[in-house]
């Protein structure tokens, strides 16, 4: 196959998969974006670093935004959010960060493929998204792609949908949020 062709087919599986996500969970969290004082974002490996865009665009549009284990991240309080994203949901690490939230008396959202796991059981509000763990133990959906990376994709496209919502219920554009990029670059 070529490369295009795999391309085509890993547009094709994301696409299949967006009737599979919740929009009342995805409203839920988004509201609690809103209605939070700080937003936190974790995550291991690749999806980390969809968590990293996630707080990126949030910071664009001036939410309060941090991730966690970064040398500038505040502290969370009570009121505050704490979006973890885990496809096992059993990332120790993150089990961790999510005990230690909600002992501080902050709410904590899951976006995972395994909604019954440590950190799903954990969370006030999980958004659920296909795919299947990077062992491929967990998950319905089957891929052509390795490991995680169909729930990584689909992590990143979820946020970049949140971020669009929020826009709209804010009033917001892209010409508002450049505003507030990087200029030092």
């Amino acid at each position: 196959m070529k490369t295009t062709e795999y391309l085509a087919e890993v547009i094709q599986e994301l696409n299949q998969t967006v009737q599979l996500i919740s929009d009342s969970e995805a409203e839920k969290l988004v509201n609690q974006i809103l209605e939070s004082k700080k937003i936190f974002v974790a995550g291991a490996g690749r999806s980390g670093f969809m968590g990293k865009s996630f707080v990126m665009r949030m910071m664009h549009m001036g939410i309060d935004a941090y991730v966690v284990g970064e040398t500038v991240t505040a502290n969370l309080e009570k009121g505050d959010l704490l979006i973890i994203g885990s496809g096992s949901g059993e990332t120790k690490t993150l089990v961790a960060i999510a005990e230690k939230a909600k002992s501080l008396g902050g709410k904590v959202a899951a976006i995972t493929i395994s909604p019954e796991s440590t950190i799903g059981e954990l969370a006030d509000m999980i958004v659920e998204l296909p795919g299947v763990t990077k062992d491929q133990s967990k998950g319905d959906y089957k891929t052509i792609q390795p490991m995680g990376s169909l729930f990584e994709q689909m992590m990143l496209l979820f946020y970049d949908a949140l971020i669009l919502r929020f826009m709209e219920k804010k009033g917001l554009d892209s010409n508002k949020m450049y505003g507030k990029h990087a200029n030092l670059e």
